[in-house]
């Protein structure tokens, strides 16, 4: 039996162990780990469950401060407690400049990071969207096939990942707050736009009332927008107390009841479609940085552009004259 024999077998046997082994491998950018992701991964697809039984892949996002993580762990709780196994991907902000990034998510979620029926995992986002598409997308599966049958996947709040999670889960969750200015100006349109369902936090105690007003307010100007068949649900809840998490679930599972198997399936089928041109995307721009001939002409372009004398068109030009004319570059097999 190979490592990745073993492997296949501990992550559908459920081994925490093989699980957080797996996932490294998926989020790994090296090539020789990419190659054994893939073989990894084709073993693991014949574990993939029946068309009726796919688990549910949920994002949440909002804007910081909102209380992603205390909701998270409210609901990842009641989930467990009816008998789901649950897996949380959170995608981390990371630095540009030095690629650190903030992997807090366990100490945000202590009672759910010891739950045994629960899987928590923090991963740097790279600064690329094409990395967050390959390494998420690709983590979930390893949490499908290791019986993890609800899958949520946590944004930073910030930038475009919401557009690129959105792209990957069944139904995106927004979590807000009241107080966040006027409720259609105060949040960014497009994640709007990608909301199956609305929830605004913190309703509770003195906040409770102003949470409620705030949430009909903005479940009618959306009924506005989109018209009434088509406008999100809008609910309150507190990730604090617990109050409004099980309907903000409901409203999740209507959802999907609402997409019926078929559009479940065709919506899977478009986002695997996407998938594939993210991973053509990310694997270009790791074959860009590796090139020979680039990294021999990017410190001069570099130059040149830093001191006004080079346009970036231009510059953008030779980067890419240099890749062309790479020694292994040609046309693949069948192509004329």
């Amino acid at each position: 039996m190979t490592e990745v024999d073993d492997l296949v077998q501990g992550v559908r046997e459920g081994r925490r162990a093989a699980v957080s082994r797996a996932i490294t491998l998926v989020e790994s950018s090296k090539p020789g780990h990419r190659a054994l992701a893939r073989e990894l991964l084709s073993g693991l697809d014949s574990a993939r469950p029946p068309r009726a039984e796919l688990s549910v892949r949920v994002g949440i996002s909002g804007v910081p401060g909102v209380g992603k993580s205390t909701f998270i762990e409210a609901l990842g709780g009641r989930l467990t407690r009816s008998g789901h196994r649950v897996g949380v991907l959170a995608v981390d902000p990371s630095s540009r400049r030095t690629g650190g990034s903030v992997l807090g998510d366990k100490t945000r979620m202590p009672d759910l990071a010891a739950d045994e029926h629960a899987y928590i995992r923090a991963s740097p986002s790279a600064g690329t969207l094409g990395g967050v598409a390959r390494a998420t997308s690709q983590a979930m599966l390893v949490l499908e096939a290791a019986a993890y049958d609800v899958v949520l996947v946590e944004t930073v709040g910030v930038g475009q990942s919401e557009t690129t999670v959105a792209g990957m889960v069944d139904t995106f969750l927004f979590l807000t707050l009241a107080r966040t200015g006027d409720q259609l100006q105060g949040i960014k349109r497009g994640i709007l736009e990608l909301a199956d369902v609305i929830a605004v936090n913190k309703a509770d105690g003195d906040r409770e009332a102003e949470a409620r007003a705030a949430a009909r307010e903005l479940g009618g100007a959306l009924r506005m927008v989109h018209g009434r068949d088509r406008a999100p649900a809008v609910v309150t809840c507190s990730g604090l107390t617990g109050a409004g998490v099980d309907d903000v679930w409901q409203r999740v599972v209507d959802h999907r009841e609402h997409l019926g198997a078929d559009g479940l399936a065709e919506k899977r089928a478009h986002q695997q479609l996407d998938f594939a041109w993210a991973l053509v995307r990310d694997e270009l721009e790791q074959r860009l940085r590796r090139s020979g001939p680039v990294r021999r002409v990017r410190s001069g372009v570099r130059e040149l552009v830093l001191r006004g004398e080079l346009p970036a068109v231009e510059a953008a030009d030779r980067i890419l004259a240099a890749y062309d004319d790479r020694d292994d570059a040609g046309p693949g097999p069948g192509v004329n």
